[in-house]
């Protein structure tokens, strides 16, 4: 005798199955191949970059030498952008150096912030398109298309992003880019009591930035520079051990860990 459908419990048809199974083998190779290309000496796969300020590339130039760790520019960021208590778009960490034949260690203060790269890890990453980067260089999220998956977190390899407790989606520095288009400088840049960072369009051979960085060209370092990101906040004063011996967000951290 045949089963009632109270008898047995009912069971997807082969055609469904096969259909559902296709559609998450689908989702799963959208995801699996931006991620793939993403990966250092992966090229071609970035996404168009979206309309900014016609003509200008941005790009912020730390001056570790007069960089003194108030961590004004931290409580300026937090002020200006409104960061969920104990999360922040920029900061200053401390690390301690060990010396030759000291007793003591030196302390150093890296400023750390998104690096606003030219091949940014985090846009093809992204499955809804929420992380994008402008014509002008500065790299954005659309909280309105995000879904904090967290996948741009874990792809930026300066542990700039972290995904926000209140609004549950990715969050970075912006370069404070609605100063910039008001023609303000971000707020870390105007609150830093030191002079230590300058930001300015890296198109215009007249912008101090470039003044700077001519001045300064055999000090001129970047953060990672192996990963291929061709970050766009670049370091005087970078100590070697910081070139690619530094990750987390801890308070203080043992730069000889990482040589």
């Amino acid at each position: 005798m045949a089963l009632s459908s109270n008898d047995s419990p009912s069971l997807p048809l082969p055609a469904k199955r096969g259909f559902l199974q296709g559609l998450i083998a689908a989702a799963m190779a959208a995801v699996a191949a931006p991620a793939a290309a993403a990966l250092p000496g992966a090229s071609g796969f970035q996404p168009p970059r979206r309309p900014g300020m016609a003509g200008k590339r941005f790009g912020m130039l730390v001056d570790m030498r007069k960089c003194i760790g108030c961590q004004a520019c931290t409580v300026s960021c937090s002020v200006e952008n409104q960061p969920p208590i104990g999360q922040f778009r920029t900061t200053v960490l401390q690390y301690e150096v060990d010396q030759p034949g000291e007793t003591l260690p030196a302390m150093v203060s890296l400023p750390r912030l998104c690096n606003h790269c030219d091949e940014p890890p985090c846009v093809p990453v992204c499955p809804v398109q929420a992380t994008f980067q402008r014509s002008d260089g500065i790299v954005l999220v659309d909280n309105e298309r995000c879904v904090g998956c967290g996948y741009c977190v874990q792809a930026c390899p300066y542990d700039a992003r972290f995904i926000n407790h209140e609004t549950q989606t990715a969050d970075k520095c912006t370069f404070c880019e609605h100063r910039l288009e008001a023609g303000l400088l971000p707020a870390c840049v105007e609150s830093c009591v030191g002079g230590a960072r300058v930001i300015g369009d890296l198109n215009d051979a007249d912008s101090e930035i470039n003044h700077r960085i001519a001045a300064h060209k055999d000090e001129i370092k970047v953060l990672k520079p192996g990963m291929k990101t061709k970050p766009h906040v670049f370091y005087i004063g970078l100590p070697d051990e910081f070139v690619n011996g530094v990750d987390g967000q801890a308070t203080v951290r043992l730069v000889a860990e990482h040589l």
